[in-house]
């Protein structure tokens, strides 16, 4: 789908979430026409970037096909400059028109860095790196009281939302010019459903407003406001 906007991008991917709840997934573009048709190159409407779990499969719970997502997933969706460099090109270069950052339920990171800071041990290796990125949100949560994991887990979201336009230049600039949005989510595995924690754009919908400074969130009537603090940031 070539040409959409943001808000047309997100209606998209709601609808075929919808189809995914109940059990009416139409799984498009995944024949051997559409396999050709793509050789030729990539025009994806959405580019997500969510945790690596094997249950959080981004093309079925939203229904799309070949061609129709760019994603990149890491373990709790932590922020690193592949990351940085994989949104970028897919915002700049692709031009496509929304970034999906995907949480969910039962996360084994947000969980485990919990249980770090709790226990005050930190795990070896590489898992490290995964928990002290982790750490920010989880912080930030408790410093508004959050107790639920399931708060930490979409205060997270928020979080890297957040990150996203405080160290993009090229993101944030999409974003003020009504070229790109960002939406927030976290998905129940049991019910097969995302919901909206927030946003950066316009998506054609009321939606609570992800807050740059970190101070939780922000009304829809300011958001042109976040998105000048983030790109003064």
């Amino acid at each position: 789908m070539i040409g959409l906007t943001p808000k047309q991008a997100w209606d998209v991917l709601r609808e075929g979430n919808k189809r995914f709840i109940n059990g009416e997934s139409e799984h498009p573009s995944q024949g051997i026409e559409d396999r050709a048709r793509l050789v030729a190159g990539q025009h994806p409407h959405v580019v997500l970037f969510g945790c690596a779990d094997s249950r959080l499969a981004a093309e079925i719970i939203f229904d799309q096909g070949l061609g129709d997502m760019f994603v990149v997933r890491t373990a709790g969706h932590v922020v690193d400059s592949a990351v940085m460099g994989s949104l970028e090109y897919a915002a700049e270069v692709l031009e496509v028109p929304l970034v999906v950052i995907l949480g969910h339920d039962s996360c084994g990171a947000v969980k485990a860095t919990l249980d770090a800071l709790d226990d005050l041990q930190i795990p070896g290796g590489y898992i490290r790196d995964v928990v002290e990125r982790v750490t920010p949100s989880i912080l930030a949560g408790r410093s508004e009281g959050l107790t639920r994991v399931d708060e930490f887990e979409a205060r997270h979201v928020v979080e890297t939302g957040r990150l996203l336009m405080q160290r993009s230049r090229i993101i944030a600039d999409r974003v003020a010019n009504g070229k790109l949005a960002i939406v927030g989510l976290t998905y129940a595995l049991n019910e097969g459903a995302v919901q909206l924690q927030g946003a950066y754009g316009d998506i054609g919908q009321s939606y609570v407003e992800i807050d740059t400074a970190g101070n939780g969130h922000k009304g829809a009537h300011e958001a042109s406001a976040a998105v000048d603090e983030a790109q003064s940031a």
